[in-house]
């Protein structure tokens, strides 16, 4: 058979099977026959080959739907195609940074991800992210939009090219774990949580949840749920099913969990209400620990523990970020570190902690220059736009919790 033949017979046979699915992104068959073509000039293709790795594609090309799960109720999850089998046409392009900070991390500009590896990459149908997580096992990235009218909507970026897929719409509230493996919204009365495979939320479970309440944060698979306004702050085993812990009225923000499974925290203590900060045990209801007083921390909910537990970076209440040596909980000392947060953190495996500030200028935090005296300054961000604001993803730690 010849090349010509070979190829009027191939996309006949696509055509006909995409008939019945939804139209697909791009040109399959055209798609397929370039990558052929480029692999012939290094070995020779057989007919069979070619036509049999078109069926496996169009085959396995479907739109995946599934529901929340649980007992009924509005569902949020909407899954899209899978991922795509050809790298993206445009391949990695170099990334330029101006000033000081280096590309030590992924950065999320607009629709626009710049990865620490130098490729560059168009998100088609993302807009407004205000969260970015890597996944375990470089699955890809997992992007929170801020909240809008319509909710929140978390999108599954994978690998390789492939668009950008809806994971969840409409949600009240979205919190997503440390290495990407679970996700928890707030859908209505309830909060669900689920784990995450490939793209796809599995085995979800739900939990009536009062007026308000959101899921903030997991310790394991130990979900954190805030208590509207000053009303503390429960734990939700997802694994258990069944209610919430009891509230702690105490705990008035998380910033993260150390490697030995406490959660670091603030909140208030004694008859004045005086805000400390603190070690809490999540397997206890987030019961104290070991608790500091005397920082003058912001209770925006902004910072994050370093990998080691050594470190916290928050916001203080005096229009500076406070970079806290938590090697002793009970007697923290705190070090002005520059730029008020005005997003999240994000620690590299390094110690280094990277974040952005109101002008949208990227601020690099290393421990060792803040307690030799120096002050981080903000870098401009290249290619920002006068509406975006950078978005710094967080990686997933060394040892992803429940390896």
């Amino acid at each position: 058979m010849s090349d010509d033949e070979l190829e009027r017979a191939l996309r006949e046979t696509l055509t006909r099977r995409v008939a019945t699915s939804r139209p697909l992104p791009a040109d399959p068959a055209g798609a397929i026959l370039r990558r052929a073509r480029r692999t012939g000039r290094r070995r020779t293709l057989t007919g069979l080959a070619l036509a049999g790795v078109a069926t496996v594609f169009i085959t396995t090309g479907v739109a995946q739907i599934s529901a929340s799960g649980g007992d009924g109720g509005t569902p949020t999850v909407v899954l899209g195609d899978p991922p795509v089998l050809f790298p993206s046409p445009s391949g990695p392009s170099s990334v330029t940074r101006s000033g000081p900070v280096r590309a030590e991390l992924d950065l999320l500009v607009g629709d626009r991800l710049d990865t620490s590896g130098g490729e560059r990459r168009q998100l088609a149908g993302v807009s407004g992210v205000e969260r970015a997580q890597r996944i375990h096992d470089q699955e890809g990235w997992l992007l929170t939009s801020a909240a809008t009218v319509a909710g929140r909507t978390l999108w599954w970026v994978p690998v390789g090219g492939a668009a950008p897929q809806v994971m969840l719409a409409a949600a009240d509230a979205v919190a997503v774990s440390p290495d990407g493996r679970q996700v928890a919204w707030r859908d209505g009365t309830d909060v669900i949580a689920a784990g995450v495979v490939a793209g796809q939320l599995i085995a979800p479970v739900r939990t009536a949840a009062p007026e308000g309440a959101v899921p903030v944060g997991f310790a394991g698979d130990t979900v954190l749920i805030q208590q509207p306004g000053d009303g503390g702050m429960s734990v939700w085993d997802r694994a258990l099913g069944g209610q919430p812990g009891p509230v702690n009225p105490a705990v008035r923000t998380v910033y993260g969990t150390r490697p030995d499974g406490r959660v670091v925290g603030l909140v208030a203590a004694g008859r004045d209400q005086q805000l400390c900060l603190a070690l809490l045990d999540p397997a206890r209801d987030l019961a104290p620990v070991r608790t500091g007083c005397g920082l003058k921390l912001a209770t925006d909910g902004l910072g994050a523990v370093s990998p080691d537990g050594r470190w916290l970076l928050a916001n203080g209440t005096s229009r500076t970020a406070l970079l806290v040596d938590l090697g002793d909980p009970a007697r923290p000392v705190t070090h002005p570190a520059g730029p008020v947060l005005a997003g999240g953190v994000a620690w590299t495996r390094g110690g280094v902690a990277l974040h952005v500030d109101a002008s949208g200028g990227l601020v690099r935090v290393e421990p060792e220059q803040v307690l030799a005296g120096d002050r981080p300054t903000a870098a401009t961000v290249e290619g920002l736009a006068p509406e975006d604001h950078p978005v710094v993803v967080a990686d997933v730690p060394a040892v992803p919790d429940g390896a």
